[in-house]
């Protein structure tokens, strides 16, 4: 029998931080350059970057062979099981909806809200979006909304990117407020009333540019002056709601609340107020954001779809239509709700079976404190793909079509995305490979030894957090000690004191980590197959890695100043 070797990750193995960082900083730009420079097949530079990653972690972090290939195996399954599941039920009930050929009784029951397809597009990714993010997360507020998207109209591409973006204001509370309580726990907060206020409060005020952006890169500057006020109104009311909300012991649903609040906003304000150029811009929206890379766009059961409701589209659009049309996402809504009672919620994790993972009974964090990568846990009734599937099948049956119909358009997607699910298998790989050899610490205590200046880059480390793992829950794991950390360091004597500071640096990395999310190699995946174009990936990292940068270098100066009297006064 071989004992394995007892490995705790060191953060600085080479013995100056800043060398340590930068080849833990290999992978990273392995992924960023072959995907968005070189333009490889995602799955391909995936697997290059693990290659980097693990070479890094074997060769320079001195992780041993058998444990470093372990925890890979451990994350590619993860990556399957859950992420790639929930991704496949998810696109799964939207597709049975195409099929079924209720598409575009979909697409006109959008318009009853507006006949403006960019107020439409705005409702669908911001709010929508928003509610399922507090609802379920992993992934599926991106698949589903990119493809209600392009049955608003909107080209592929573009609807991708606009989910992406807008899937950023409603992270840091999504999963039913999992990253913060997570931000709070790992900072060593007893109350995550501590960190909730602040990160609700950053990303409120993010609320303000959002949806701006959002109808920019829907419609230039024609969306801006003409749906300007629809913005402004949808942006007030989502970061009004998010500001109080996230400051209660209702925290968790800080956005449930403000996804309700903006729609209702939304269509009050629609009462009194039309847009210009509505008709004008249907053209535009579906104009390819990349004429080569849409050309291989299929809508394969979209136009099955579309043919079907040719015949239709001459009825009138009843109450029961617009009730059949809506029911997935009634049910989705009503389903996640349940299962969000603490009662419910309990139940479904008791399920949960937890089993050792092989190779990493020795593995230890870098507190020497055993891995919680020691363990696999299958959360086959806790995580969101259960519940996905399950209304998947009920909205099949609803729309009376047969089991084989059904589970038939679950095969076809499960073809579709086998290379979706090798990609990310693959990054989930890094990121775990990256997180356990000490990496990503490598790269926080870096960035952490900035001194005074420090506050006004706290949220990178949740952007690098995110961007690495896909998930806002995780960066705050990785990093919320280290920032807390860094708040004993640097708080005396500031204006903020030891606990303010350490409140807001935990508080800003929950909140950097909503601005990280949209480039994650995992979300840039999910995108591309929930709009069919699978392989666009770095297609899309292009297109919204500079919105990205932008929004991190915004939450950046405001973090900043929140550590100064200038905008101190916006902290609880």
């Amino acid at each position: 029998m071989v004992m394995l070797e007892v490995f705790t990750p060191s953060t600085d193995p080479l013995g100056r931080q800043w060398l340590s960082a930068m080849l833990a900083l290999l992978p990273i730009l392995a992924m960023l350059v072959t995907l968005g420079l070189l333009r490889w097949k995602a799955h391909v530079a995936g697997a290059f970057s693990w290659g980097v990653a693990l070479l890094v972690a074997v060769l320079a972090f001195k992780m041993p062979v058998v444990q470093a290939l372990s925890t890979s195996a451990h994350g590619f399954v993860y990556g399957l099981f859950p992420i790639v599941w929930i991704l496949l039920t998810a696109i799964w009930m939207y597709e049975v909806t195409v099929a079924s050929g209720r598409f575009e009784d979909l697409r006109r029951t959008f318009f009853l809200i507006s006949d403006d397809p960019r107020v439409v597009g705005l409702i669908v990714a911001f709010c929508f979006g928003g509610l399922l993010e507090a609802l379920a997360g992993y992934g599926a507020p991106v698949a589903i909304t990119a493809a209600m998207l392009i049955a608003v109209g909107f080209s592929p591409l573009r609807s991708a990117v606009i989910a992406l973006l807008a899937n950023t204001v409603p992270v840091a509370f999504g999963a039913v407020g999992l990253p913060v309580l997570m931000a709070a726990r790992t900072g060593g907060f007893d109350d995550v009333l501590a960190i909730a206020p602040i990160t609700g409060r950053i990303t409120a005020l993010l609320c303000l540019v959002v949806p701006f952006a959002l109808l920019w890169v829907m419609d230039g500057r024609k969306g801006l002056a003409e749906c300007w006020p629809i913005g402004l109104a949808i942006a007030l009311a989502f970061g009004a709601t998010k500001w109080i909300v996230s400051s209660t012991q209702l925290y968790n649903l800080t956005e449930l609340f403000a996804a309700v609040v903006s729609v209702g906003v939304a269509i009050v304000v629609l009462r009194f107020w039309k847009p210009r150029g509505g008709e004008a811009s249907r053209a535009r929206i579906g104009v390819p954001m990349d004429a080569e890379a849409e050309r291989g766009y299929r809508r394969d059961a979209a136009g099955t779809a579309a043919q079907q409701a040719a015949v239709q589209d001459e009825a009138p659009l009843t109450a029961r239509r617009i009730v059949m049309a809506l029911v997935p996402y009634l049910m989705v809504i009503a389903v996640f709700a349940v299962a969000a009672i603490p009662a419910v919620k309990r139940a479904l994790s008791s399920t949960d079976l937890t089993i050792a993972w092989p190779g990493l009974s020795q593995l230890m964090n870098a507190s020497g404190d055993p891995s919680a990568h020691q363990h696999f846990t299958l959360g086959w009734a806790s995580t969101p793909g259960i519940l996905l599937a399950l209304v998947a099948i009920s909205t099949g049956l609803i729309y009376k079509m047969s089991l084989k119909q059904i589970f038939g358009v679950l095969w076809k997607n499960v073809v579709r995305m086998r290379f979706a699910a090798l990609t990310i298998g693959l990054v989930v790989a890094l990121a775990y490979v990256m997180g356990d050899s000490g990496q990503t610490l490598a790269l926080g205590m870096f960035v952490a030894g900035a001194g005074a200046i420090y506050a006004a880059l706290a949220p990178v480390l949740g952007w690098i957090g995110t961007y690495v793992t896909g998930s806002d829950t995780s960066a705050n794991i990785l990093f919320s000690g280290l920032q807390s950390s860094v708040g004993y360091q640097i708080g005396p004597g500031t204006h903020l004191g030891v606990e303010g500071m350490r409140a807001l640096l935990v508080g800003s990395n929950a909140a950097g980590g909503v601005v990280g999310k949209m480039i994650s190699p995992q979300s840039l995946t999910i995108a591309a197959t929930a709009i069919g174009l699978a392989g666009a990936e770095s297609v899309i990292l292009r297109k919204v890695f500079g919105w990205s940068i932008a929004l991190l270098a915004l939450m950046c100066v405001l973090t900043g100043l929140m550590s100064t009297p200038v905008l101190s006064w916006l902290l609880p």
